[in-house]
């Protein structure tokens, strides 16, 4: 008999890559933290002793899903700014209240208080863009969550930097070299917008990226509004700008990406940009619905997000699957667009590759970091089971997320937490939201 540290048993196993293939009946073997073998049930039974021995019949064993898009921070505005457009959410909803309360407290609060969300529904790994990366990247590591931690810029100041230099400078110091090498953390730098970057920094963002090989990533052609401003200001569509300062290629991870022509969906193909479809908040800030469809027949590797609590409401990527699968068939007017296996694939192997993560995450093989998820379809609403992927797309909502596992360690065992406190969580954001709702105390640093 083999030792090996984990070896987890389930009715179903999802690999992802081969893609649409189902195994029934298999074993995933752990051992330090990846994946070793992938097998039959009773081959494993008769060939591995492990030290934990986790079975779940009726479940279904998937990658962690993956956020390619969120600012976890903004759960503690979760509900603040509702029904607003987007350039009057930002303007009239989001930036006052960060203008007054953004803090590294706040920052740690909220980040932490949507890890344990975002572990809770499945989710193993998330980018983010916000202030004080590096104390995001801290929140992270401490409650053992994968990240890919993205670096705001933006010209005006804010709580936590003076200028664009000053972020860039800062982010450089606080996430890239410090965690350099990190297992968990990865880096990005991360313009808020063509709206917010000015041509001098958008030049200097391209110097440091090439410098310490980091990718990119930015709010792009989000809403109608946001082109035509740009045109007025600038004339030039904010695609156009990027292109010009040697930004669009291989390591840009375009957010959002609503309103593109035929040509720019060319243009992307061709430089293997990869975009990051956030379908719920699209619809609730009424932004536009994406071209997926089109989008994936062009070759453009399509990843998942949720963008933040404060323009969702929920890091549900379990819930953003299934938005974006219907969204995409009546967008293209044909259900057989974006199919089952496809918006799983989106969820998590492209939301590795969108990341740079493909060679560490993103699949159940060998090698690769046991980044995995477990989801119950024994509940009335995923009943009967014909195909379990379908069922995890269509009918499986984040009470079904019996466990996960980030680089071998169960963060979620049997649907609760295992590391996290979650009463002190709760507890934090209620003294937030009393903080924000009575606005009476002073902004803490």
């Amino acid at each position: 008999m083999q030792h090996c540290d984990t070896l987890i048993l389930a009715d179903w196993c999802v690999p992802v890559e081969p893609h649409d293939l189902v195994l029934t009946e298999h074993a995933v073997v752990v051992n330090d933290g990846r994946i070793t073998e992938i097998l039959p049930a009773a081959d494993a039974r008769d060939r591995y002793e492990p030290s934990t021995l986790i079975e779940r019949p009726g479940h279904v064993l998937i990658p962690g899903l993956v956020n390619a898009h969120t600012h976890a921070a903004m759960t503690l505005f979760r509900g603040l700014a509702d029904d607003m457009p987007l350039e009057r959410w930002l303007r009239e909803g989001i930036w006052p209240v960060e203008t007054r309360w953004v803090s590294a407290e706040m920052v740690r609060d909220g980040t932490r208080l949507a890890i344990a969300e975002m572990l809770r529904s499945g989710c193993t790994c998330f980018s983010d863009q916000y202030f004080y990366p590096g104390i995001v990247a801290e929140s992270a590591v401490e409650m053992q969550m994968r990240a890919m931690v993205g670096t705001p810029i933006i010209e005006f100041t804010t709580p936590w930097a003076e200028n664009a230099a000053d972020c860039m400078r800062k982010g450089a110091e606080e996430v890239h070299d410090r965690y350099a090498n990190h297992a968990l953390i990865s880096s990005c730098f991360a313009p808020h917008s063509t709206g917010t970057v000015s041509d001098e920094s958008f030049h200097e963002l391209r110097v440091l990226a090439d410098q310490l090989d980091s990718p990119v990533q930015i709010h792009l052609h989000e809403t109608a509004q946001e082109i035509a401003d740009a045109i007025k200001e600038t004339g030039k569509r904010p695609f156009d700008r990027l292109r010009e300062h040697g930004l669009v290629n291989s390591s840009l991870l375009a957010v959002h990406a609503v309103h593109l022509t035929a040509d720019e969906i060319s243009q992307f193909a061709d430089a293997g940009v990869s975009v990051a479809h956030c379908p719920r908040s699209n619809l609730k800030l009424a932004s536009g619905i994406a071209e997926v469809a089109t989008l994936q027949k062009a070759g453009i590797n399509v990843a998942l997000g949720t963008d933040g609590a404060a323009s969702n409401n929920v890091l549900d990527m379990l819930g953003e699957m299934r938005t974006a699968a219907l969204l995409a068939k009546a967008r293209a007017n044909d259900a057989s667009a974006l199919p089952a296996a496809d918006a799983l694939r989106m969820a998590t192997l492209n939301g590795a590759i969108a990341l740079g993560l493909a060679d560490s995450i993103g699949s159940i093989e060998p090698g690769k970091w046991a980044d995995l998820t477990c989801i119950d379809l024994r509940h009335i609403n995923s009943q009967p089971v014909y195909d379990p992927v379908s069922q995890v797309v269509y009918t499986a909502d984040a009470n079904q997320v019996s466990d996960v596992w980030v680089a071998g360690r169960h963060q979620v065992e049997d649907g609760n937490l295992t590391r996290i406190d979650e009463n002190e969580l709760l507890q934090r954001a209620s003294e937030w939201r009393s903080r924000l709702h009575n606005g009476k105390e002073t902004k803490t640093t």
